[in-house]
């Protein structure tokens, strides 16, 4: 019995060595998500500047306030944790980046087509790009007042045309 209670009380000490794995000084143990990868979800992107996001086809990206325009509905596919490409449904193009920041649609998913989804502390969500950087800073897909993509290198985080909220397609 007193062995057990020594190895217990070693354990503890151990545990709460500086440095030991899961405590907030120490190393993070990797993590692994595959149940995340591939998944696929039928949304709306609807942007703080409130405009739906949509890819015509013609495979021009903008913005429009109806909600139920066909072209505004997006096939958001999982490529990695917290990496996914945005497919127009009605029309088949995917929402790309150009070096420049440019937004517009492509037929095939390349590099061009590969954005971070983060949710920001307001419930809403962001999209930059992983290939594409402006002065080492991210560039993210945005809706101005008028419903036209602002070019990426214009673009922070902390802007309220990059923050859109992905909204449920109801079946009709």
């Amino acid at each position: 019995m007193r062995g057990r209670l020594w190895l217990g009380l070693a354990w503890l000490l151990l545990a709460r060595a500086p440095g030991a794995a899961g405590t907030p000084g120490g190393p993070r143990r990797a993590r692994s998500y595959p149940h995340l990868e591939g998944d696929v979800r039928w949304r709306r992107l609807f942007s703080s500047t409130h405009f739906f996001l949509g890819v015509d086809p013609s495979g021009r990206v903008q913005g429009t306030r109806w909600r139920h325009s066909p072209d505004s509905v997006l096939e958001i596919r999982s490529l990695r944790v917290g990496v996914v490409a945005l497919k127009a449904v009605h029309t088949g193009f995917y929402v790309a980046m150009s070096r420049r920041g440019r937004l517009y649609g492509s037929r095939v998913c390349t590099a061009h087509c590969s954005f971070r989804e983060r949710i920001e502390e307001n419930g809403y969500n962001t999209y930059a790009s992983v290939r594409w950087r402006h002065r080492g800073r991210p560039m993210f897909l945005a809706l101005d007042g008028q419903g036209a993509p602002r070019r990426g290198g214009r673009t922070r985080v902390h802007h309220l045309s990059t923050h859109f909220l992905p909204v449920l397609v109801s079946p009709r």
